[in-house]
């Protein structure tokens, strides 16, 4: 079951300037930052509302580390901008699943690591209308 929108994923090509523009345009604060190794960003959280015990919608601000990663692959071929929707669930795998039933094309076969050690899964944005989407469930905000 689908919670809440748990954040948006904004690739960026310098997260540094980026975290800059939404902390002057809005006010945004940076909650969390961390490297994420094996999807090959750096990433920022930037809280939107809500609180950081549960409730909350993130901004994920995301920039390559590597050049084969999919942030930089998505960069070269759209530029900076809205990557993908994640919503929140309490069981990524019981959701995935569910999901696929019917007919919508997950990416990978079991839940990866996320933001802040949650385990995700994403969508084919094929079968999605066109829309990256990502499936998160999170220890710290479920």
């Amino acid at each position: 079951m689908i919670t809440r929108v748990d954040h948006i994923g904004i690739a960026c090509r310098d997260l540094a300037a980026s975290i800059a523009f939404y902390q002057r345009t809005y006010g945004f604060e940076v909650f969390h930052q961390e490297v994420n190794e094996q999807q090959g960003v750096r990433e920022a959280m930037l809280r939107i509302n809500g609180t950081d015990d549960g409730g909350a919608t993130y901004l994920q601000l995301l920039e390559p580390i590597r050049e084969d990663s999919p942030i930089a692959k998505f960069l070269e071929s759209h530029g900076e901008g809205v990557h993908h929707v994640a919503f929140g669930t309490a069981d990524v795998r019981a959701e995935t699943a569910a999901v696929t039933e019917t007919g919508v094309r997950a990416l990978y076969p079991e839940p990866r690591h996320g933001t802040f050690g949650s385990q995700i899964n994403f969508l084919h944005p094929k079968d999605c209308q066109g829309i990256l989407t990502e499936l998160v469930q999170s220890p710290v905000h479920e």
